[in-house]
């Protein structure tokens, strides 16, 4: 099959090339191969409070997927380069990489990370991840970086976003049980 993609020399007298050949690939070609959306996860469980950092991340990761295009058999691997957090509130920001839980950073929970948005009130948000990957193609012979990238929109998912209040008291609860907040 390799012989397909080689470049042959053909003399005035050589009839046409009836070899078949691959047409060039662009990386709109692939459209048909692409990554599954990311799945946007906001912690702690897609709930939040307004003042203090939610935490988000993706399940986005390198993959391969193979199949074939214009008949020849084909591997495709999508890296992902940038991943866009779309709030919900109207902010955004680009990352280079999908976020980490707070326990994966051994942080406390409400502490801002790299990927972390504050919303400044309460309510219900539709936030997603768009993620743009890079792709390169395999024929056989070696991975073949392609130009561009391919930007692929996440899916929304609802995030809660409470209001809390807190309270000084001079005793707990079990001390005075008709205490403000108890």
């Amino acid at each position: 099959m390799i012989r397909c993609w080689e470049h042959v020399e053909r003399g005035e007298d050589d009839p046409e090339d009836s070899t078949p050949s691959i047409p060039e690939v662009t990386i709109t070609d692939l459209a048909s191969f692409s990554p599954d959306p990311g799945t946007l996860t906001g912690e702690p469980d897609n709930l939040g409070i307004a003042g203090l950092p939610t935490n988000f991340t993706t399940d986005t990761a390198e993959h391969t997927r193979d199949g074939e295009l214009f008949g020849f058999p084909i591997r495709v691997r999508f890296t992902p380069i940038t991943h866009t957090f779309h709030y919900g509130d109207g902010q955004s920001q680009a990352s280079d990489t999908p976020g980490a839980s707070w326990d994966a950073l051994d942080q406390a929970q409400f502490t801002p990370t790299d990927t972390s948005h504050t919303y400044a009130e309460r309510g219900t948000y539709q936030a997603r991840v768009d993620t743009a990957y890079s792709a390169e193609i395999d024929l056989g012979v070696g991975w073949f970086p392609l130009t561009g990238q391919l930007d692929i929109p996440g899916t929304p998912q609802t995030i809660r976003i409470y209001e809390a209040h807190t309270a000084l008291v001079a005793h707990t609860c079990t001390e005075n049980p008709t205490a403000p907040g108890c």
